[in-house]
C-alpha cells in the first residue's frame, strides 16, 4: 500500500474514546495523515473487547504520526481539564478535537426497547458519556481551538432526526447535533468550525463479535430497522478519513453548525473506505 500523504503534519488533535471503534479509526487516520494525536479513554488492559489507549497510540506511530495515550475518564471534569492543560503545555496548540467517547456496549443492550422498557439509569449513562462529555471536552478545548481557528467534530448519528434504536439514543444524538449548532453560533467570528458527522453501520470490534450464519454471512437485525450485512459495513477508518478531509479543508467553515453524513463527505472530498468503496447504510 502506498504511503498516505502527510497532509496534516504539524497538526495536533485530541480524539476522545479512541481505545477502539470509531474513535480508534479516526485517531489512526489522523495519525496516518501526519498529525500528533492524543488518544483518550479508560482502557489500559484489553478485556472482552480488544483495544487500549496505548495500543492505539502505538498504531498511530506505526502509520507515521505521533500517538500520545492519555488515560482519562470523561465523567471526571478535572481529568478532562488536565488533559487539555497537558496538550497546551506539551504542544502549545490544538487544531482538532473529536468528541467520540460513548458507552456503545452499554447502549447496545437497550436497542429496540420501548421507552418504558429503558430504565432511567440508561438515560443517565447515555447523556453523561455521549452528550455531557462532549460539552465538557469542548469547553476546555475551546480556547486552544479558537487560537488555532481549528475544528471540533462530534460523532453523531442519523438517529438525531429519525427513529433508531430507542428513545434515549435518538434524543441523545439530537442533543449532540444541537450542541454542534450552538457551538458554531458561539464560535462565529473566531474562524473555528464545529460540525457533527454521521457514520453509517460501522464494523467495530463489538459488531465483529457477530458470528457468520450457515451461509457465511454476518447479519445483524435491528428491531424495527432492518437486517444489515456487516461485511458490507464501513470500517472505523472511513469516518476517520472524513475527519482528515475536514481538517485539511481551508473552506471547512462553510460547513459549520451542521451534521454531515460520512458517505456524503466521501463524495464531496473524493475519499473512499479501505477497500475503495463508499459504503452507504441508507
Amino acid at each position: 500500500m502506498s504511503e498516505i500523504p502527510k497532509i496534516l503534519a504539524g497538526t495536533v488533535a485530541v480524539v476522545t474514546g479512541a481505545s477502539r471503534g470509531i474513535g480508534k479509526g479516526i485517531a489512526l487516520e489522523l495519525g496516518a495523515a501526519g498529525a500528533t494525536v492524543y488518544v483518550t479513554g479508560r482502557t489500559v488492559t484489553a478485556g472482552p473487547l480488544p483495544g487500549t489507549v496505548s495500543a492505539t497510540a502505538a498504531e498511530i506511530d506505526e502509520l507515521g504520526g505521533t500517538g500520545i495515550a492519555v488515560v482519562c475518564d470523561h465523567r471526571d471534569d478535572a481529568a478532562v481539564e488536565k488533559l487539555f492543560a497537558q496538550v497546551r503545555a506539551e504542544q502549545g496548540r490544538l487544531d482538532v478535537l473529536v468528541n467520540n467517547v460513548y458507552d456503545a456496549p452499554g447502549s447496545a443492550r437497550w436497542i429496540g426497547r420501548k421507552f418504558w422498557e429503558v430504565p432511567p439509569k440508561a438515560w443517565d449513562a447515555g447523556f453523561d458519556i455521549g452528550v455531557r462529555s462532549h460539552y465538557v471536552a469542548s469547553v476546555f478545548a475551546a480556547p486552544l481551538i479558537i487560537e488555532s481557528q481549528g475544528l471540533i467534530v462530534s460523532v453523531s448519528s442519523p438517529g438525531a432526526v429519525r427513529q433508531m434504536h430507542n428513545a434515549v439514543y435518538g434524543v441523545g444524538k439530537a442533543a449532540v447535533d444541537r450542541l454542534t449548532a450552538e457551538m458554531a453560533h458561539d464560535l462565529e467570528g473566531t474562524g473555528a468550525t464545529a460540525v457533527s458527522i454521521w457514520p453509517g453501520i460501522v464494523n467495530t470490534e463489538l459488531l465483529q463479535m457477530v458470528p457468520p450464519d450457515t451461509d457465511g454471512r454476518r447479519l445483524v437485525t435491528l428491531p424495527g430497522e432492518g437486517t444489515f450485512d456487516l461485511d458490507a459495513a464501513e470500517t472505523p477508518r472511513f469516518p476517520g478519513r472524513a475527519v482528515v478531509a475536514l481538517a485539511a479543508d481551508p473552506n471547512r467553515l462553510a460547513r459549520t453548525g451542521k451534521a454531515w453524513k460520512v458517505a456524503d463527505l466521501a463524495e464531496d472530498y473524493g475519499f473512499t473506505d479501505l477497500d475503495g468503496r463508499v459504503p452507504r447504510a441508507d
